[in-house]
């Protein structure tokens, strides 16, 4: 590490602090979150399984759902490893390009899990509104280039962040993150150069994509309620609408989190700094957690597929 003026240094690592404040608790936490990581991988790969050898499942809505199961995998372990490491082991330490690579991974697959639920969103409206074509509208090439547009955003959204720090922000007063992962601010914040450019595109990626995003679900979903109360009977007004509930659910269950957090960031300078940790880490843990959960109760294929394979794995065999 090479030390300017005292004050500033080119460090070739830096020291995350788990959650900073409750060191003392570091190895009851893993219990948690040690079990909520697991819960979340076993419950998507257990979704991707399921959704594979059921061909009846074969259709967009399913095929995005396998979309967020890797994303979500994606998501928890490129921080909750690392921040297992840290309660266990007291594996503070992250080399630089790895601080930069986890940021990565951490933004941009949050950016294509949210430009996936927009793809979801135009699934769920086209097959409402225009249910004839929409075999013809959603075949599985076109559900295939939307997923590859969301991730080709997520990489031209969130590629420039590394890049911008590695090139304009060579000097930090600390080495000490005090967060559990490599997010943007948390680093940003200990440079000593001049940081409103990175200030500002965080910024505007944030608003393109929990702002944008949300209000493209929003309107897709007015249109969607507006046809289907002009449906004949209730009956098929309630069944229509279910179609749509385990969507909505996930967009909830993935958005809510995002805004609390970003929210208690923000403005909530009295909150305590461990309780802004958590909740970082809550928002990268929840989703892939609820997302299985929400398919399996709510989706009669997905549910029903699972009963079978719990049954012929209890049933005695024959010897």
């Amino acid at each position: 590490m090479l030390i300017y003026n005292n004050a500033c240094s080119v460090p070739s690592s830096f020291w995350l602090t788990g959650i900073p404040g409750l060191e003392y608790l570091h190895i009851w936490l893993s219990i948690p979150f040690g079990s909520m990581y697991l819960v979340a991988v076993v419950g998507n790969i257990t979704i991707l399984a399921v959704v594979k050898t059921e061909r009846s499942l074969h259709q967009p809505m399913y095929f995005f759902l396998c979309m967020l199961a890797v994303i979500d995998l994606v998501l928890s372990t490129s921080t909750m490893p690392k921040l297992l490491a840290i309660f266990w082991f007291g594996a503070c330490s992250i080399g630089l390009d790895a601080c930069l690579a986890q940021m990565f991974f951490v933004h941009c697959f949050a950016t294509v899990e949210s430009g996936i639920f927009l793809a979801m969103a135009f699934d769920r409206y086209v097959a409402i509104c225009d249910p004839l074509h929409h075999t013809s509208v959603l075949t599985h090439a076109v559900v295939g280039r939307l997923g590859l547009a969301a991730l080709l955003r997520g990489v031209f959204y969130i590629g420039p962040l590394p890049l911008l720090i590695r090139l304009r922000l060579p000097l930090y007063r600390t080495q000490v993150i005090a967060h559990s992962y490599c997010e943007h601010m948390a680093v940003v914040t200990l440079a000593c150069g001049d940081t409103r450019v990175n200030n500002l595109y965080g910024m505007g990626i944030g608003f393109l994509v929990l702002i944008l995003d949300s209000l493209a679900i929003t309107a897709s979903y007015v249109m969607i309620f507006r046809a289907v109360l002009g449906l004949s009977t209730s009956d098929a007004r309630f069944k229509t609408l279910g179609t749509c509930g385990s969507h909505i659910c996930a967009i909830l269950v993935f958005y809510i989190p995002i805004a609390v957090s970003s929210l208690t960031h923000r403005f909530g300078h009295r909150v305590p700094s461990h309780i802004h940790i958590l909740l970082a880490n809550f928002y990268l843990l929840i989703p892939p957690i609820l997302n299985p959960v929400v398919y399996a109760v709510r989706t009669k294929q997905i549910r029903e597929r699972l009963l079978h394979i719990i049954k012929s794995g209890t049933q005695p065999r024959n010897i």
